[in-house]
């Protein structure tokens, strides 16, 4: 029976999806992954039932990225003339970027090992991580001569400003969980077999949410990244104002003023 390389399991709004292919540390590349992943990830958007996505990785790690071997192959994306390369990449590993930044669920990585080139961006376009005791942490990719070409530098960034990022760029070394937590890659770490269970208790505070309100304010949170105040203004008015006519306000409203916890239908 042929692996199921990305497994996804719904419980409580939480969507648990596994990386799943332990025996090669979950690469991202040589197999069906980039594919698998991006299915789960659509199911999981199109699931009015899902509120907050968890991404961890089967066996001890996290995810290994590329495929050093295959970049011997002379058949693989790593040796096609470039503008075919170019565009692998392209109709390959940069869609996933793509379906992790357009999620409207908050998404957090419980890294659970080592997340390493491939790896380590992935966990950066998570928009929360949480790590075991046993993660590191490695941007690698100048250490075999070659750039992220999957949005790495964009998230990374993003997530620790530009002077870490670009120490953690051109240095191409690795970086404990601890570390990790202090320079603010990951909220907090946790020995490895608390991991899922510190994750799913945080998924399960955003789980509580409106699950309306809670991808609305993902979206607006995106939006905040590329708008200047005025026009994030607009859009933050116009959300609102279509907030305050879901069932779900009226709800919340209601159960503060009668002292209650407030019951949630995403409507």
């Amino acid at each position: 029976m042929t692996r199921q390389l990305a497994l996804l399991e719904v419980s409580d709004r939480i969507a648990t999806v596994t990386i799943n292919d332990p025996e090669r540390r979950n690469p991202i590349s040589g197999n069906d992954m980039i594919a698998a992943l991006l299915d789960v990830f659509a199911r999981v958007q199109a699931d009015p039932e899902v509120s907050v996505m968890i991404l961890t990785g089967a066996g001890t790690a996290f995810c290994a990225g590329g495929d050093i071997k295959e970049m011997s192959d002379p058949d693989s994306i790593f040796r096609k003339e470039p503008l075919t390369a170019a565009q692998s990449y392209v109709d390959g590993i940069q869609r996933l970027p793509q379906a992790l930044y357009n999620l409207d669920v908050p998404t957090i990585a419980a890294v659970n090992g080592p997340a390493v080139g491939a790896g380590c961006d992935l966990t950066m376009m998570c928009d929360m991580r949480v790590a075991s005791e046993n993660a590191r942490f490695g941007e690698v990719f100048l250490n075999l001569g070659i750039i992220p070409g999957d949005a790495g530098s964009w998230f990374l960034l993003r997530r620790l400003g530009h002077q870490r990022a670009a120490e953690l760029t051109f240095s191409g070394r690795m970086v404990d969980a601890q570390e990790a937590l202090e320079m603010g890659m990951v909220l907090e770490v946790v020995p490895p077999e608390a991991l899922m269970e510190r994750a799913r208790e945080r998924a399960a505070v955003i789980a509580a949410k409106s699950p309306r309100a809670v991808r609305v304010a993902k979206r607006l949170m995106r939006n905040a990244e590329r708008m200047d105040l005025p026009d994030f203004l607009n859009a933050a008015a116009a959300y609102q104002a279509l907030m305050h006519q879901t069932e779900d306000h009226h709800e919340a409203i209601n159960a503060f003023i009668e002292k209650r916890k407030p019951t949630f239908t995403g409507r």
